[in-house]
């Protein structure tokens, strides 16, 4: 991070980190966690051949739902239409 002058602080080194920040961004976390669960039961309730017009299978939703190490539910389902486009 580059920093014009010599004295300057950056933001966040200047934000001290509370236990009020902490508990805000674990609500923000949950909600932003309970959208996404949300959004892919969305797509599990549609048909196969829904599904198939967006290149994806109710397996590709269900591998998102339990996407984990750094994988995002958008990175496995990005995938799998990108697997799907190429047959």
């Amino acid at each position: 991070m580059a920093l014009s002058l010599p004295g300057e602080r950056s933001v966040t080194a200047a934000m001290p980190n509370t236990s009020l920040r902490t508990v805000f961004a674990w609500f923000a976390k949950a909600n932003a966690d309970r959208t996404r669960r949300t959004a892919l039961q969305s797509l599990l309730e549609l048909d196969a051949d829904r599904l198939d017009d967006l290149g994806l299978s109710h397996a590709d939703i269900h591998e998102a739902m339990t996407a984990r190490g750094g994988r995002a539910a958008t990175m496995v389902l990005n995938t799998a239409r990108a697997r799907r486009s190429l047959r």
